[in-house]
């Protein structure tokens, strides 16, 4: 790996730190996106980032249950691994899927905190309302990147 690889990978470890996973598993992640070939030996993915085999193992089966990565088969024994298309967007639907429980526990707040505490009611009113909005937003930003993607790319803003 060269060295703007490096600080490539080493970035992409801090913004996968910012969405909640591990140092190790952006650089993961991010040296799936650039290496050659496109996929990857748990040795390979070991050498290539300084870290143990045993814990790219564990981060890999990680991002493959996230739907980011896949095994991808081989000729040989080992495990080889490379980026899914459409990973994130996986990513956000499952994070969207999670709102639905949360909108339910926040009615039943509502359900047991009565109209005689307008302050609690209010907050959890207006927490519920945001869960709720970005539930109904969501879905639809997914809809409007899946007419963003089937764009030809010679149209105005890009698409796939």
């Amino acid at each position: 790996m060269d060295p703007r690889e490096r600080q490539f990978v080493d970035r992409m470890g801090l913004v996968m730190e910012r969405f909640g996973g591990t140092r190790t598993m952006g650089r993961l992640y991010a040296w799936l996106l650039i290496c050659d070939p496109p996929h990857q030996s748990l040795a390979e993915l070991a050498a290539q980032l300084g870290v143990s085999k045993t814990a790219i193992s564990t981060i890999a089966r990680q991002l493959e249950a996230a739907s980011m990565i896949e095994r991808v088969p081989t000729s040989r024994r080992e495990h080889h691994y490379q980026v899914i298309h459409g990973g994130w967007e996986q990513v956000m639907r499952v994070q969207l899927a999670a709102l639905q429980p949360a909108i339910e526990t926040l009615d039943f707040g509502l359900s047991v905190v009565g109209d005689d505490r307008p302050e609690q009611r209010a907050r959890l009113e207006d927490t519920r309302e945001f869960f709720a909005f970005t539930a109904l937003d969501g879905d639809r930003f997914l809809q409007r990147w899946q007419d963003y993607r089937e764009k030809p790319a010679d149209d105005d803003g890009g698409g796939g």
